[in-house]
């Protein structure tokens, strides 16, 4: 991460939903030679089994020779972090705001002090926020209401609070980024987000990069942006391309046979996004 600033690059944070994703991600991260952050949130977890996650990315980082680490995104409690730390993960996102819309900043400090603290056995980097984070990593409908999404809006003064009282490594920025792909682009206050940099010494991330026009991640990587989530964009295409090639292979039954079309799908997409975040070639195997 802290190679991230000095080179100014951000890592790619792309969720896995099963182990075809798993393979896309490191694909890519092998052909452009790029560091890239795997991760999971509670729901991946519960279906795949943190322990087993922690095993597939050691195995496809060895077998594909990247550079490739584990991240719990939004966990929703404490316990749920310790494990993950116990695991080996090397990153940890605690989103207390995730299980509870509306819990107090002070209980949400409370509790991200607590994974701060465990997490220096292992030296783990943990990541939080002040506020629930808007949207779902889905395809939606509505239209993006700016004016009421400014209200949830980090500012520079809060931020820097917010850091300091609880130690995190990385704090997850709040500048019109949302969870999920909308029916029009996405929209980055860069100015805002440009003193929240220059408000803080740790780390930014910005989470919901799907459906955002490539040149914020740019301009975001140049102004210190070190952690970019992807998940919505990757699941649009695994799906629609899986929809594709059921329809054109009606007597294929071999599933194993009709995936390496919808990874190569998502690699594609992943691929976009290393470009855009300007970490292609800056791995250390």
């Amino acid at each position: 991460m802290q190679r991230s600033r000095q080179q100014k690059f951000a890592v790619g944070a792309f969720n896995i939903d099963n182990q075809e994703t798993l393979i896309a991600v490191a694909r890519a991260a092998q052909k452009l030679n790029a560091p890239v952050l795997v991760e999971v949130s509670d729901g991946e977890v519960e279906a795949l089994g943190l322990e087993n996650v922690r095993d597939m990315v050691d195995n496809y980082k060895a077998e594909y020779g990247v550079e490739m680490y584990l991240n719990l995104d939004h966990s929703p409690t404490v316990e749920s972090c310790k494990r993950a730390i116990d695991a080996g993960y090397e990153f940890i996102h605690i989103d207390i705001s995730q299980a509870n819309h509306d819990a107090t900043e002070e209980e949400i400090i409370e509790k991200t002090k607590e994974v701060v603290e465990y997490a220096k056995f292992t030296g783990a980097l943990v990541e939080s926020e002040p506020h629930y984070f808007g949207g779902s990593s889905n395809l939606h409908e509505e239209e993006i209401d700016y004016e009421e999404i400014k209200k949830t809006f980090s500012t520079p003064e809060g931020t820097k609070s917010f850091v300091e009282a609880t130690g995190i490594d990385t704090f997850a920025a709040a500048v019109g980024n949302l969870h999920g792909k909308y029916p029009v682009p996405k929209e980055l206050d860069l100015e805002l987000l440009a003193r929240i940099r220059e408000a803080i010494g740790c780390q930014i991330s910005l989470h919901g990069g799907s459906g955002t026009p490539l040149h914020y991640f740019e301009e975001a990587a140049k102004i210190g942006v070190s952690k970019i989530n992807i998940n919505s964009d990757m699941r649009y295409v695994f799906r629609t391309t899986l929809e594709k090639v059921l329809a054109d292979n009606p007597k294929e039954y071999a599933v194993v046979k009709l995936m390496p079309e919808v990874y190569k799908a998502v690699e594609a997409v992943v691929e976009e996004k290393i470009n855009a975040f300007g970490s292609a070639g800056r791995a250390i195997n």
